[in-house]
């Protein structure tokens, strides 16, 4: 199969290339632009007891509130990614920005769950015109020997910002309102936009295709049906009706788009076959495993800091910032890491290192060791994915041609998207069902009525003790050391999912490039890989 040539994407004003002080600008503004969307992805989570009693919800609407922002997040991304290309990068920013702003106002002053849900579905939409322009500006503005480092930073914010945005908006929370949440990303926004319209140059796609209209459709629904049966099925039931549905929906959409795009080939919306380059497939994969593992270390975290430790809210989400700054820390690293020993064995150190997180926390973590017995594990963790996700990122987008770039970087921003979802249902269902196993044996001689309320959960147990009498301290620490077996399981289970990933890397990988390849290089090499 030929690899069509990347086109030369200048800017469209016709302005030459960017100096240094414009390329730091343009990172500035596109990262302020990403930790909008990331922060608001994140921030909701500090304020779901709020949220249920001052709208009168259930915590199924709650959840609703939080997951329908990543649904429709996800299922738009690959489509307006596509869309961006074609109508221009700078437009499509300015656009998104601007419809993201209004949508999050209006979340700020919903007087109802009903309003807020819906505000939330236009916040994702919003979100899905900005995130993947956000790496498609740098890669089509940065020269080649510096978009690593800006793939770097932009991973960092990406990887990082999430828990960032969680504590600022637990601080808010705790010292105002839980509705001032949301001024944080709407002061980024703002800042974002005035800079996007002065700074950011522009860059479009020429296609002699007409728009994938069908393709676009496909990807949506297929999105839209595997996302919603991760989100809901522990929750629903994964044999419930609407999670079979769900889930059939979206397999028959996904085998739906594979063979549309094939049928279209180099008009489609997504070359599928471009698949069988390492590059794509081992940057795909890496970033599904790498921020599943990630999204589920914080559903086993925030129970052991609050219900274990007997941590707030608060301080739960600053135990978590050692990890977020690794892993921003080492993002910046790895460019120069791969200059180094190569982008594969850069993407295998990082791989191996999280892996060695996971395994320090199984063995190490005690309810009486406390944060100390987790904290080398979490440094590992956040060191290993800062490493690996810098690579995975530049070899998706070095797979596909710059024209291409908001395809490139939306399918980036999807393999997240389901790997987050993935990781919570995956890892959340092993915890949750290692504590039950556990806890079966440890209480004896508990009344039948606090035991069973005990069995649905840690948080449950710990409630259920403050009025067990003499059984309390029992009761207690038998929730906790139920709930560190079932860390345990869930740890080990990441581990193993992180040396399957090693090994395919090791073999599979990207080829061992360096940025000081040339184009022509690196072209040679994916003809090869082929």
């Amino acid at each position: 199969m030929s690899t069509p040539q990347p086109p030369q994407a200048a800017p469209a004003s016709g302005e030459g290339s960017p100096d240094a002080r414009q390329l730091r600008t343009v990172l500035i503004t596109v990262s302020l632009a990403l930790m909008s969307v990331i922060a608001s992805v994140s921030g909701l989570n500090v304020a779901q007891t709020h949220m249920a009693v001052e709208f009168g919800a259930s915590q199924n609407t709650v959840l609703w509130i939080i997951n329908i922002y990543t649904l429709a997040l996800a299922a738009l991304l690959l489509p307006l990614g596509a869309i961006g290309d074609r109508l221009g990068r700078k437009p499509m920013l300015l656009a998104g920005l601007g419809f993201f702003g209004v949508a999050t106002v209006v979340s700020a002053l919903a007087p109802t769950a009903e309003v807020m849900i819906a505000a939330r579905v236009a916040s994702g939409i919003g979100a899905a015109m900005i995130m993947p322009i956000t790496l498609a500006v740098i890669t089509s503005t940065f020269p080649e020997e510096q978009r690593g480092k800006a793939i770097g930073v932009w991973t960092g914010v990406a990887g990082g910002g999430g828990i960032l945005g969680m504590f600022l908006s637990a601080l808010l929370v705790d010292v105002a309102s839980w509705r001032w949440l949301f001024a944080l990303p709407v002061a980024l926004i703002l800042a974002a936009l005035a800079m996007t319209a002065k700074s950011v140059p522009n860059s479009r796609e020429t296609s002699a295709h007409r728009f994938d209209t069908a393709g676009a459709l496909l990807s949506t629904l297929a999105a839209t049906g595997l996302i919603f049966v991760l989100q809901e099925g522990p929750e629903r039931g994964w044999t419930a009706p609407v999670t079979l549905i769900s889930l059939a929906v979206g397999l028959l959409a996904a085998i739906g788009f594979v063979a549309w795009e094939l049928h279209r080939r180099d008009s489609a919306l997504l070359d599928v076959r471009l698949f069988r380059e390492r590059g794509l497939s081992g940057g795909s994969i890496t970033l599904l495993v790498v921020f599943g593992v990630q999204a589920g270390i914080g559903v086993v975290l925030f129970p052991f800091f609050q219900a274990v430790l007997g941590w707030s809210g608060l301080l739960s989400t600053a135990a978590m910032m050692p990890m977020a700054v690794m892993m921003m820390a080492a993002s910046g690293l790895a460019p120069k890491l791969a200059a180094g020993i190569g982008s594969r064995s850069t993407m295998a150190a990082g791989i191996a290192l999280a892996g060695l997180g996971l395994v320090l926390m199984a063995l190490l973590v005690s309810a009486k060791g406390g944060y100390l017995s987790i904290l080398p594990g979490l440094l590992a963790m956040g060191l290993g994915m800062g490493l690996s996700m810098t690579p995975s990122t530049t070899a998706i987008t070095a797979s596909l041609p710059r024209a291409k770039q908001g395809v490139a970087s939306a399918l980036n921003d999807v393999t997240r998207e389901f790997g987050t979802a993935l990781g919570v249902a995956l890892l959340g269902a092993l915890l949750a069902n290692g504590y039950r196993s556990a806890i079966d044996n440890r209480l004896h001689g508990i009344p039948q009525g606090t035991a069973d309320t005990a069995r649905d959960g840690v948080a449950n147990a710990v409630e259920a003790a403050s009025n067990a009498g003499p059984h309390a301290q029992d009761l207690l620490h038998a929730a906790q050391q139920s709930f560190v077996d079932g860390w345990q399981q869930s740890m080990w289970a990441g581990a193993a999912v992180m040396g399957a990933l090693l090994v395919y890397i090791v073999f599979r990988g990207p080829k061992n490039t360096t940025p000081a390849v040339t184009a022509e290089a690196e072209t040679a090499e994916t003809l090869a890989a082929r």
